[in-house]
């Protein structure tokens, strides 16, 4: 990985820019992905002479679109003074875009070409080791003028999201945001649930006659949910356990974590500890946390 000097990163306009480009195989199409889930706005193969106009708008757009990232190939046959002349443009306005250029080495590449077994867009009649010759060639000169030059050779498609999350992530992008999705078995499991945990193991509050109409939310069940012999060392452990399983989904790349916590009914005993393992991670640091009562009413 190789990175000239930086830019100010000043931008009178309030919107973010970057164009991301490089040779074929070496790792633009997971980069869109990446920003995409950074909270970028990706426009994959627009003409350079669209660009402007695209950040324009984007500029236009009152705060909804503050961050805007275009994809580029050699499919628009525009890498030299077109492009050029954008970026200075983009410079002049205010814009101050940051250029990625990914790349690898010839081996790699190819290896990559076969195992997909495609053709490369430059190969023509060629061998596949002319076409990538050509876009060597072709891309020179953006390559020279990139604010990054990233070398995807001996990265896993993980170490390159860790790299492109450091440079283009912001502190809000890179947290985990966990929604504590409350839910009563009677009415079906949770489809879109990462883990699944059962509190029908804790006495229930519908059978304490002073209690039946309280939901979970309410002071006097969720004191009474909590007492129960085993709650608080279930919250304990729990938690830990989420702060294992939310490592190794940052070391995966993922950045969304929805926990189903199911009663009978999902009224109390869900709602109760669903709440009180928010409380828990509320504040901590790379962490976001929400909470949905899915089936809260509906008895």
């Amino acid at each position: 990985m190789s990175a000239p000097a930086e830019k100010s990163g000043t931008r009178a306009s309030g919107i973010e820019v970057a164009l991301v480009s490089g040779l074929s195989g070496a790792g633009r199409s997971t980069a869109a992905k990446v920003l995409e889930d950074l909270g970028w706005f990706v426009v994959d193969n627009l003409p350079p002479e669209l660009i402007s106009t695209m950040v324009d708008l984007g500029a236009r757009a009152r705060g909804d679109i503050t961050r805007v990232a275009v994809v580029m190939d050699v499919r628009s046959r525009a890498f030299t003074d077109d492009l050029s002349s954008v970026i200075k443009d983009l410079d002049a306005r205010g814009y101050k875009p940051r250029l990625l250029f990914l790349e690898a080495s010839d081996q790699v590449l190819i290896r990559r070409f076969e195992q997909v077994r495609r053709g490369h867009p430059l190969q023509a009649s060629g061998r596949l080791a002319d076409g990538i010759a050509a876009e060597r060639e072709l891309l020179g000169p953006l390559r020279n003028v990139a604010d990054l030059v990233l070398d995807t050779s001996g990265l896993s498609v993980h170490q390159l999201r860790a790299a492109l999350e450091q440079t283009f992530g912001t502190e809000s992008s890179l947290q985990t945001r966990v929604t504590l999705l409350s839910f009563g078995y009677k009415y079906g499991l949770p489809m879109d649930a990462d883990l699944v945990v059962d509190m029908r193991f804790l006495p229930n509050p519908y059978w304490i006659p002073e209690l039946r109409d309280f939901t979970g939310q309410d002071e006097a069940v969720r004191d009474y949910v909590l007492s129960q012999e085993g709650a608080e060392e279930f919250l304990d452990r729990y938690h830990d356990l989420l702060h294992l399983v939310n490592g190794g989904y940052r070391r995966e790349g993922k950045r969304y974590l929805t926990v189903a916590v199911g009663c009978t009914g999902g009224k109390h005993r869900s709602v109760a500890i669903s709440e009180e393992l928010a409380r828990r991670l509320r504040g901590e640091d790379g962490i976001t946390v929400s909470v949905v009562h899915r089936d809260l009413g509906r008895e």
